[in-house]
């Protein structure tokens, strides 16, 4: 739980938690309803392109280059629409016992080849005999894509992406240290806002969605950053483990 958390009963949490559900289901709904006129907006600019790529006048490029436009457009509202709908997922975890040195050690695998296509070097440090942590898999999964895309973002010369794991006062950390651009107080300080974002074509949506999950699983999600020096995410995750 995080530090300045206002502690709640069980009864208090099951409802917050139905009352989440509702409003994710809602917005879900909602944007699933977007998603199917966009679908076929997509696929009739396809169809327009194929036409216009069959006319021979003048004016058929420059039609092809709105078209072109609005394509792109669509492209960015099934972005934001993907992310969305992920970030309304993100609170309702199917938690089962996990090895997390496993768990990092097969995503460092899976991402390696896209971190050397970038000139970063992966630098993994994870304590042996940690104990398993009940967590969802596939949103955890999620919530180390996120960082890592956040830290390849901060480093587009390259760079290097520390990983570690640790145990601390009966809770598992994960820390990832990223020697990036780093960022000043004021937009450190925003980073877990819903649709704030810096980055062109950004949603906004990347972080404030790792926040929920790692909350989602009663832990906490801290931020340290220094402009030109770089940005470390420490993770603490509870093991269950009597104190």
């Amino acid at each position: 739980m995080p530090a300045d958390a206002i502690p709640i009963s069980e009864s208090e949490r099951r409802q917050l938690n139905e009352r989440y559900a509702e409003i994710a289901t809602l917005a879900g709904g909602l944007a699933h309803e977007i998603r199917n006129p966009l679908s076929t907006i997509s696929l009739n600019l396809e169809l327009l392109q194929e036409d216009l790529g069959d006319l021979e006048v003048p004016q058929a490029r420059r039609m092809m280059q709105k078209v072109q436009v609005v394509q792109r457009e669509c492209r960015n509202l099934e972005g934001i629409l993907e992310a969305f709908l992920q970030f309304t997922k993100s609170g309702s975890p199917q938690r089962e016992p996990t090895d997390l040195n496993e768990l990092i050690g097969e995503f460092l695998q899976f991402w390696g080849a896209k971190a050397r296509d970038s000139g970063i070097e992966i630098s993994p440090h994870l304590a042996a005999d940690l104990p398993k942590v009940s967590l969802d898999p596939a949103l955890m999964r999620q919530v180390l894509m996120n960082l890592a895309q956040n830290a390849q973002q901060a480093m587009p010369h390259g760079g290097l992406l520390e990983v570690q794991t640790l145990l601390k006062n009966n809770a598992v950390q994960i820390e990832m240290i990223d020697t990036g651009t780093g960022m000043d107080e004021r937009t450190r300080g925003r980073i877990f806002e819903a649709f704030f974002s810096k980055r062109p074509g950004g949603t906004g949506l990347g972080l404030p969605t790792v926040r929920k999950i790692i909350e989602a699983h009663e832990g906490s999600i801290e931020c340290e950053s220094e402009v030109g020096r770089g940005t470390r995410f420490r993770i603490t995750l509870p093991t269950g483990a009597d104190s």
